[in-house]
Formats: structure tokens, C-alpha cells, sequence
């Protein structure tokens, strides 16, 4: 397809570009969103893929995470999908804030009616990678994912999952453990069914045992996040990365909230060790 006619608008930052697309998604069958912003120049740029949380879209990260400057001046190709596809008619779709529209927890979907649609692991793992590398001048082996809580927990999952495709991961505030968290619970009971050893396919503190390959993470975590002790469970992870002596940086940041004021506070940092990775 030509990316240009899923244009949905544009704005100059910088000396780059942000631009909206719309587009039609064969993992998700039904039209997705995302947005990207392409640096000045031919390229071939190091990429990032950012992966949102819980309510957002495709806009957030792009307008409210400070990450345009630096990567206007490093050079650097930012995409931010959305959180899940929208209006596909299943009934209660809209109903929770934390399952269904803007809840896509970056899985597929085995239980009916939501496997219709919510097809976000293989949106975010294979579709949205292979378009963006057709489409964009991606330096060979710069792609890095990063994220945001709900988005958190994908980026670590689709990068532990992906590890010839993703050269580093960072994540801010991530569920770490969603087998042991009621996020977790809700919405794997409500996409993947009862089984719960299908749950672990999708849980980074599980995962991290798995495969030879170790890529490089580091996550943020605030000490005054209001999610911290229910919902991310950041010490279950810290645990299981020091028993595999994995090359995880966790750091915990004294004051800080889950908001996008902590993003936006060290983002740049994550930029820059994501380079260093490189």
C-alpha cells in the first residue's frame, strides 16, 4: 500500500515531521492508528517504537512526552501506535476504561468476540515493524521499543519475545507481573480465557528466563506511583532479573507519579541509553 493515501494530517516540529496515519490492519481487521515522527534528512534513522498505556492513543506520547527534541537533534524515528483497535461493534467495547477500547494489552485475543479483533501482539510484534521498515529509512538493526505501564508491559513483552528484532528496551512504570496483578487478571480472563498458562506467554517477570539472546532493559519506576504495590509489581521483577543476573536497570525515582510528568522528565535519558545500546 502506499502509506501516503493513510495520511490523516501533519505538523512541522523541528527541522522533522509528525505525521497521523490511519490505515487498514490485517492483524486487527479494522482500521488502526499510529503517528510517527520522521527526522530531517534521507536517513537511514535508528527507530523507536512506543508503545502507550492504559486510555491513550496514538497522540500521546508524540504531544506529551518531550521526546520531539531530541530526537529532532539526534535524528531519531519515533512511532507510537494505538492502544487497541476501535468501533469494531463488539458489545461492551467502551464500557471499561481498563479492558477493551484503549486496553488492547498488547495480546491476541483467543476468546470470542474479542479475537475478531484484538490482534495487538501481532499488530505491534509483526505488522506495524514490517510496514514502518518498508516505509521508513530504518538503520539495520536499530529498532528499540519502549513504553508506558499497560504500553510497559508490551514493550518488554514484545521485546523479550522478539529479541533478533529489537536491539534494546526501556519502559516506565511497567505492569512487570500481569499473571499476579488485577489489571493482569481482568484482562487476561477477558481476552485469553482461564488457562493461565497461556497468561505467561505474556508476562515479562516470565518471559525473562527465556530465550539465549540477553537484550539490554532498563526501566523507571517512581516511588510515589499510586499503581506501585497493586498493579506493576516492580519488585517481583527486580527479583526474578537478579536470579538470572539479566542485564536489567531498574531504577527507582524518588517523588515521582505514573503520570506523563515522569516520562517527559527522563525520556531524553532513555533516548540517549537506547543509543548507547546501539
Amino acid at each position: 500500500m502506499e502509506l501516503s493515501s493513510f495520511l490523516v494530517k501533519s505538523h512541522r516540529y523541528g527541522k522533522g515531521q509528525v505525521c497521523f496515519y490511519e490505515h487498514p490492519s490485517q492483524s486487527t481487521k479494522s482500521p488502526m492508528r499510529f503517528s510517527v515522527f520522521r527526522p530531517q534528512g534521507k536517513g537511514p534513522f535508528p527507530g523507536l517504537l512506543w508503545l502507550s498505556g492504559l486510555t491513550c492513543t496514538e497522540e500521546n506520547f508524540i504531544t506529551k512526552g518531550h521526546a520531539l527534541r531530541f530526537a529532532d537533534e539526534h535524528g531519531i524515528l519515533l512511532i507510537a501506535p494505538d492502544t487497541s483497535p476501535r468501533n469494531t461493534g463488539i458489545a461492551g467495547e467502551n464500557e471499561d476504561w481498563d479492558f477493551g477500547s484503549g486496553a488492547g494489552f498488547y495480546v491476541n485475543a483467543i476468546k470470542d468476540p474479542w479475537s475478531a479483533h484484538y490482534q495487538m501482539y501481532d499488530y505491534v510484534a509483526k505488522e506495524l515493524p514490517e510496514l514502518i521498515f518498508k516505509e521508513f529509512p530504518i538503520k539495520t538493526r536499530t529498532l528499540w521499543i519502549s513504553g508506558h505501564s499497560m504500553g510497559g508491559h508490551g514493550a518488554l513483552v514484545v521485546g523479550l519475545r522478539n529479541r533478533d528484532l529489537f536491539t534494546s528496551i526501556s519502559a516506565f512504570a511497567p505492569i512487570v507481573n500481569p499473571t499476579a496483578c488485577p489489571w493482569g487478571h481482568k484482562a487476561f480472563s477477558g481476552y485469553l480465557g482461564k488457562d493461565k498458562s497461556l497468561w505467561q506467554e505474556y508476562d515479562a517477570t516470565c518471559l525473562l528466563s527465556q530465550g539465549q539472546k540477553r537484550i539490554p532493559i532498563l526501566i523507571d519506576q517512581g516511588s510515589n506511583d499510586q499503581f506501585l504495590a497493586e498493579q506493576l509489581l516492580t519488585p517481583n521483577f527486580i527479583v526474578a532479573a537478579a536470579e538470572l543476573n539479566y542485564p536489567a536497570k531498574i531504577r527507582i525515582q524518588e517523588g515521582f507519579d505514573h503520570s506523563y510528568y515522569f516520562i517527559s522528565t527522563f525520556i531524553e535519558e532513555h533516548l540517549q541509553w537506547h543509543l548507547s545500546q546501539t
